[in-house]
């Protein structure tokens, strides 16, 4: 395996008294990059790259509140609007030829979920992005996260800082725009999610989920009858 040999990150790259350590390496290539990800393999950590400079940001549990909650949430809304799909997780998302990579904290398949069916391991290059990812902005990061989305190809991208959630879709000429409506799923008003969401010190995952999942049959009925589960 090849070492990257990293310049050191200034002082200033690393922000005290946050529950959440960053570190940014500026001069970094991609061979760099690449090393360290495979290097740091599984550990609790995210590594962000946006041509230039490699983030490395560890996961407060309040993030990873957030970000397993949100997920759980997406999962049941497609249970009930019978849409596919196939968690990702935080996998690895990168691409040589854009020089761009990250981790999400979710990521999912939808409408191209049968594309991706049972494959192992996913290749930007071959493989279809995923068709929405989920940031978690309770401690901000250094790079333009979203840039790196969008040289990705990520067609949507739910960001929520604790309060609000936002929904950001990719248009043809590569940026993104910020709204209301998600794209995937157009009868459901989805920043709505972060009513759910703040609720998170009340009570259990299970009674939040339950409830949510009460609320988007509620908006269903509102909206006539119950859409047919994909293939």
């Amino acid at each position: 395996m090849a070492t990257a040999q990293l310049p050191l990150p200034s002082p200033s790259a690393v922000t005290p008294g946050e529950p959440v350590q960053r570190f940014v390496f500026p001069g970094v290539t991609w061979s760099d990059y690449r090393a360290m990800a495979d290097a740091f393999g599984e550990r609790h950590l995210r590594l962000a790259y946006d041509g230039e400079r490699l983030e490395i940001m560890t996961v407060s549990r309040l993030h990873d509140k957030f970000s397993r909650l949100l997920g759980r949430l997406l999962v049941t809304l497609t249970e009930e609007l019978g849409v596919s799909v196939d968690s990702a997780g935080s996998t690895t998302l990168d691409r040589e030829d854009v020089e761009r990579g990250l981790e999400p904290d979710e990521c999912f398949y939808l409408q191209n979920e049968a594309l991706i069916r049972g494959k192992r391991d996913i290749d930007l290059q071959i493989d279809p992005p995923p068709d929405l990812a989920i940031e978690i902005d309770v401690s901000r990061s250094s790079l333009d996260r979203l840039e790196i989305y969008a040289k990705l190809g990520i067609p949507e991208v739910w960001r929520f800082n604790g309060e609000i959630l936002r929904v950001y879709r990719r248009q043809p000429d590569g940026q993104y725009v910020v709204g209301d409506q998600s794209g995937h799923f157009p009868q459901i008003p989805v920043t709505e999610l972060a009513t759910f969401a703040r609720r998170w010190a009340e009570t259990d995952e299970n009674s939040l989920v339950r409830s949510f999942r009460s609320w988007v049959r509620q908006q269903i009925g509102e909206e006539g009858q119950r859409p047919p589960a994909t293939p």
